[in-house]
C-alpha cells in the first residue's frame, strides 16, 4: 500500500476511534541533463554496482560555442523561461514531498493517540466498576461505614483483624480514587493532544494542495512553451542545454576540483549507487519514490533505503538533516545538493559524474556532477 492509501486508511481509522470516544475531537482539531544513457547490462540492488560511464566532458556536437545570433537570443530567453518554470515546480516538488511526510507522521501519531484514548476510557469504565462494587458492598453491610462496623465489636480479636481491614480498606479506596484521577487526567491530556494533531495534519493537507497545483501550473506553462516550438527549436534548444551543461562542468572541472577527491564509496554506498545506476532511463514524475518513477529526491532516498539507510525525504531536509562533508572530501554514494534553496539533489557516482532525476520530461541519468550550481554535499552514512 503506498503512502496516501496510507494515510487515507489511517485518518479514516482515527475518525471512527475519534467518534467512539470524544466527538468534539473533529472540532479541535522542486539541471539541465544530459541525454539518457542506458547501463550496459541491467542491475540490482544486490548487484555489485555498476562502474559509471564517464561523464563526456566535451562539448556536444555542433555546439563548438559559436552563437547563430538572434535565433539563438530568442531560445535562450526561451530557455531561461522554461527552466525557471520547471525551477519552480521542482522547488514546490520539495515543499508537497515534505508536506506530504508530516502528514504520513501526523496521521501515525493520530491513530496512536486514539488507542491511548480508548484505552484510556476502557480503564475508567473498569475503574468505575471497582468503584461500583466497593459501594453495593457497603450497602449489603447495613450502610454503616467500616469505622462504625469496628466500633460495635466487643470481641478485641475482632477489632484487631477488623482494624488491619480498615486501613487496608482505606488505602484501596484512596489508590482506586488516584487511578481514576489520572487515568481521567491522561484521558484529557490525550483528546487535547490528537486534537492539536488534527490541526496539524489539517495544515499539512492545505500545504500538500497548495503545492500540488503550483507544480501542475508551472509544469503545465513550461510544456505548452515547448509545444509551441518547432521539432528544430527544439532540438537547438537541447543542444543549449547541453552545451551550457558541458560549459560548467569543464569550468568546474578546471577548478582543480576533483584533484583531491579520490576516497571509496563504502560498503552500504555500493548498494546505494548499484540501485541508483539501475534505475537510469527511467522518468522524472514529481513526488514518484519508484520503482517505475522518480523525482530527484525519491530517487536518493530510495537508493540509500536499498542500503540499509533511511533518510529525509526531500532534498532540503537532506541538506538540513544529513551530515555535510567538504567537496574536496566526497565520495562515490554521497549526495550533492545543488541551487541556493536545496531544491536538487544526485547521487555522486565518482569520475565527476552524479545519477539523478532531473525534472518533468528528462529520465534518471548520468551528468556532470559540476553543470549545475553545487550548494554542498552529505554523506548518509556518516
Amino acid at each position: 500500500m503506498n503512502r496516501r492509501r496510507r494515510v487515507r486508511a489511517a485518518i479514516t481509522v482515527v475518525c471512527a476511534l475519534s467518534v467512539l470516544t470524544s466527538p468534539a475531537l473533529l472540532n479541535q482539531a522542486y539541471a539541465t541533463p544530459a541525454s539518457p544513457a542506458s547501463p550496459a547490462s541491467p542491475t540490482s540492488p544486490s548487484d555489485p554496482p555498476v562502474a559509471p560511464r564517464p561523464f563526456d566532458r566535451s562539448l556536444p556536437p555542433g555546439a563548438d560555442g559559436k552563437s547563430s545570433g538572434a535565433e539563438d537570443s530568442k531560445l535562450e530567453a526561451i530557455r531561461r523561461k522554461i527552466d525557471g518554470l520547471y525551477g519552480e515546480a521542482t522547488s514546490a516538488t520539495d515543499a508537497y514531498n515534505l508536506a506530504e511526510e508530516r502528514a504520513d507522521n501526523q496521521s501515525a501519531e493520530l491513530v496512536r493517540l486514539a488507542s491511548e484514548i480508548v484505552n484510556g476510557q476502557v480503564r475508567i469504565d473498569k475503574l468505575k466498576r471497582q468503584a461500583g462494587a466497593a459501594a453495593r458492598a457497603q450497602y449489603r453491610a447495613g450502610g454503616l461505614p467500616p469505622e462504625a462496623q469496628l466500633l460495635l465489636t466487643d470481641d478485641p480479636q475482632l477489632f484487631l483483624d477488623g482494624a488491619g481491614r480498615v486501613q487496608r480498606g482505606q488505602k484501596a479506596t484512596k489508590d482506586l480514587l488516584g487511578q481514576m484521577t489520572k487515568a481521567q487526567d491522561d484521558l484529557t491530556a490525550y483528546t487535547k493532544k490528537a486534537g492539536a494533531e488534527w490541526t496539524k495534519l489539517e495544515a499539512s493537507r492545505v500545504k500538500q494542495a497548495n503545492a500540488k497545483k503550483k507544480i501542475n501550473q508551472r509544469i503545465k506553462a513550461a510544456k505548452k512553451i515547448e509545444a509551441g516550438l518547432e521539432k528544430e527549436e527544439r532540438d537547438r534548444l537541447l543542444m543549449l542545454e547541453q552545451q551550457d551543461a558541458a560549459k560548467a562542468q569543464a569550468a568546474w572541472l578546471g577548478s582543480g576540483a576533483l584533484k583531491d577527491i579520490n576516497g571509496g564509496a563504502s560498503a552500504q554506498g555500493k548498494k546505494a549507487i548499484a540501485y541508483a545506476t539501475a534505475q537510469i532511463g527511467k522518468p522524472y514524475v514529481w513526488g514518484a519514490e519508484g520503482p517505475s518513477s522518480f523525482d530527484c529526491s525519491g530517487l536518493t532516498s530510495e537508493a540509500w533505503r536499498a542500503a540499509g539507510k533511511v533518510i529525509p525525504r526531500t532534498s532540503q531536509e537532506q541538506w538540513r538533516l544529513l551530515p555535510r562533508i567538504p567537496v574536496s572530501q566526497m565520495r562515490p554514494g554521497d549526495l550533492v545538493i545543488y541551487h541556493q534553496d536545496a531544491s536538487h539533489v544526485g547521487m555522486y557516482v565518482g569520475d565527476g559524474s552524479i545519477v539523478h532525476a532531473p525534472r518533468p520530461g528528462r529520465q534518471v541519468t548520468l551528468t556532470g556532477a559540476g553543470s549545475m550550481l553545487i550548494l554542498g554535499v552529505v554523506r548518509p552514512d556518516k
